[in-house]
């Protein structure tokens, strides 16, 4: 599959650093904005394995409070969760009022590798078909204001990036077997996530898709996006003072030697 040149050309470090860094003020104040408003806002990130749906949550997330801004990346289903209703597990995810919640992969996850590696029978694919477009319209109806995101990958650069993983030792966490045996089903997927689309790309809940063969591209493309989405307002902050400190009143530390502290290793340094 061939490039976009237009979809990986470089950015400058200085025009990227500064347009993610006014992204992310605007994405502080959308972080306000829910709060005052008592919104609720939930980001579905969908894509191929090694698409940048996890470095382009951590810039989103960089400067917002992990009190009202959640990252839910659920692990493989329990022999119990197999058993409910599929939908349950992700609804106690969903966030309160004030709340946003960034799905780290979702519900889409049984359109995706479930349906591609046999891990759900064709039954329960067909009534995933049917019943996400009645969820998602339920999230919608009581307010949630929801957005889904498909990060597209090349199958070149996806390779790459897998090429990469594997020869840092830092980063071969994120590589499992199961990623790698996508690169031989690649059309399987390709195929899955088109039908995925044609059935749950609705008008209340439509999917956008985000060009990912550049990071960088793809975390500013998708953030101002997702900012144009919401109809934020700025809100006033509280004007906060320093106290004064007060005079001392007599306390006495401990002697140090009746704690343990950590020892100085940053002195060894140099």
């Amino acid at each position: 599959m061939a490039k976009d040149p237009g979809s990986v050309s470089s950015l400058g470090a200085k025009i990227y650093d500064a347009e993610l860094f006014r992204l992310q003020a605007e994405l502080v104040k959308v972080q306000e904005w829910v709060k005052a408003e008592g919104q609720r806002v939930v980001v579905v990130f969908e894509g191929r394995d090694a698409a940048g749906k996890g470095g382009t949550i951590k810039r989103i997330t960089e400067y917002l409070s992990p009190r009202n801004v959640r990252i839910a990346a659920l692990p493989t289903p329990t022999e119990r969760e197999r058993t409910q209703w599929y939908f349950q597990r992700y609804v106690e995810h969903l966030p309160a009022a004030g709340e946003i919640t960034l799905f780290d992969r979702s519900w889409y996850n049984r359109a995706g590798v479930e349906r591609v590696m046999g891990f759900c029978t064709p039954y329960e694919y067909r009534r995933f078909l049917h019943q996400c477009p009645i969820f998602e319209r339920l999230l919608v109806e009581d307010g949630i204001l929801l957005r889904k995101y498909w990060f597209s990958v090349s199958d070149s650069e996806q390779q790459r990036r897998f090429t990469s993983r594997l020869r840092d030792p830092m980063r071969q966490w994120k590589l499992s077997t199961m990623d790698l045996e996508s690169i031989t089903r690649w059309e399987d997927y390709s195929r899955a996530k088109d039908e995925m689309m044609v059935h749950t790309d609705i008008p209340e809940a439509p999917w956008y898709v985000v060009e990912s063969d550049s990071k960088k591209r793809a975390r500013l493309n998708m953030m101002a996006h997702l900012l144009s989405t919401i109809p934020y307002t700025e809100v006033p902050s509280t004007v906060l003072r320093m106290p004064d400190r007060p005079e001392p009143k007599g306390y006495e530390r401990p002697p140090r030697e009746q704690t343990t502290y950590v020892p100085d290793h940053a002195a060894t340094l140099g």
